[in-house]
């Protein structure tokens, strides 16, 4: 498992960055580059469940760690989601052990600073690479548009 780090320097408050990130209708946008037709179920709360779905409804079930609103999210990533079933023990036949994704947002000179990090499978690092800069990009991009 290797940890990866990705940051963005956005032009808006922590608050309306956390808005983009956990939103119901922006969070499929800015993880279509992940896979299109992304979704999160959950209530981002901290202890809560969270099931991450492709367009095809396969995915990740995971739980929220921490969640500190404009501040910090912590995701723990359990296992999958194949056909509709549940299996919070591996992620495509491996396990994942305590996987965790974090989201740090600080406001720095007026804007925001998102540092991303997450551990990762060895055979996912370099998709990782390729598309969370892009996901930062569409979080940049819809968090600097006007409301």
């Amino acid at each position: 498992m290797k940890k990866l780090e990705y940051s963005i320097t956005i032009n808006a408050s922590p608050e309306r960055v956390w808005e983009i990130i956990t939103g119901k209708e922006t969070y499929g946008q800015w993880t279509s580059v992940f896979a299109e037709g992304s979704s999160a179920e959950t209530d981002w709360k901290k202890g809560s469940k969270a099931i991450f779905l492709n367009g095809e409804g396969q995915g990740m079930v995971s739980e929220i760690v921490d969640s500190i609103p404009g501040k910090f999210l912590s995701i723990r990533h359990l296992g999958e989601v194949k056909d509709g079933v549940e299996d919070a023990t591996t992620y495509q036949g491996e396990e994942w052990g305590d996987a965790l994704e974090n989201y740090e947002l600080e406001q720095v000179n007026g804007k925001t600073v998102w540092v991303v990090t997450l551990d990762m499978n060895d055979d996912y690092v370099d998709f990782m690479n390729n598309t969370w800069p892009a996901a930062l990009e569409k979080v940049k991009d819809l968090s600097e548009q006007a409301k």
